[in-house]
């Protein structure tokens, strides 16, 4: 295992946010340390150039060629970064160039292609699953719980609200999420609110251990945080769950990704395009 950080710069003409998770599910793999340098936005020569001067210092720097992922699809600006002292690793080449010969047909070579061909609808909900998700965080409102996608329940602190606004931002869910806290487990019921939408409900646990590491960042040294109450809690919650046949994903060790994948199989829902 290398203990070395190397360093990765995702130079787009965009935003590069799509590259940068790109890049980070392909370094994923090995065994390494990286720091990820995102250089956006690098649509005229000048800009082109300003990024090999960073590669270049960074080569300089750390006494070896910095990984560089590249969307860019101005042919004269990928050549520009292409001569930097880096490992150069053109994404759009890699893709772009087979499925041009495997379509038959030339790609168009246009910047924020994918932004400008965004469907108006698909983006308002978007915007609108947002607002929702926010405005239905932690059991923040229970109205109009009958337009949520889904409603994720589990304690606090098991991911809950990233995972609700990933889904939102990403596939346009409304989805709302609801704490189970020690007054449901002493009726042993659902909240109230939650139980003509049984059907609608996904349950977040995670192990003890890594709970109670979270709690204490929080509020340390707190009951809330002690390793005892919060092997009681998981246990409550697995319980009711159990008695109300929700499913449920266990967070200690997934990505929000991960989770979200599993809430949208779970559910069998059709919102899995960004549009």
């Amino acid at each position: 295992m290398s203990t070395q950080t190397r360093i990765v710069f995702i130079v787009s003409d965009g935003t590069g946010i799509t590259a940068e998770n790109f890049s980070q599910s392909i370094l994923a793999q090995f065994e390494a340390i990286f720091r990820h340098i995102r250089v956006p936005f690098v649509d005229s020569p000048d800009k082109a150039h300003d990024a090999v001067t960073s590669i270049n210092q960074a080569a300089s720097k750390y006494g070896v060629p910095p990984i560089v992922f590249t969307t860019l699809v101005n042919p004269k600006l990928n050549a520009i970064v292409g001569k930097a002292n880096g490992v150069i690793l053109d994404m759009f080449q890699t893709f772009v160039a087979p499925l041009e010969q495997a379509l038959g047909i030339k790609s168009t070579h246009a910047m924020n292609r994918l932004h400008h061909n965004a469907d108006t609808d698909a983006y308002k909900n978007r915007i609108e699953a947002i607002n929702y998700s926010l405005a239905h965080d932690d059991g923040q409102s229970n109205r109009n719980l009958a337009e949520a996608d889904v409603i994720l329940v589990g304690i606090s602190r098991v991911g809950k609200t990233p995972t609700s606004l990933y889904l939102a931002m990403q596939y346009g869910m409304k989805a709302a999420n609801y704490p189970l806290i020690p007054e449901d487990f002493e009726r042993g019921q659902l909240p109230k609110d939650l139980v003509p939408y049984r059907h609608k409900i996904f349950g977040l646990m995670i192990d003890a251990e890594r709970l109670s590491e979270i709690r204490n960042e929080r509020r340390p040294g707190s009951n809330y945080a002690k390793l005892e109450n919060c092997r009681y809690e998981i246990n409550e919650a697995m319980a009711m769950m159990k008695k109300e046949s929700i499913p449920w994903v266990v967070t200690t060790s997934k990505s929000i990704e991960e989770i979200a994948t599993t809430v949208l199989q779970s559910i069998k829902s059709d919102k899995t395009i960004l549009g």
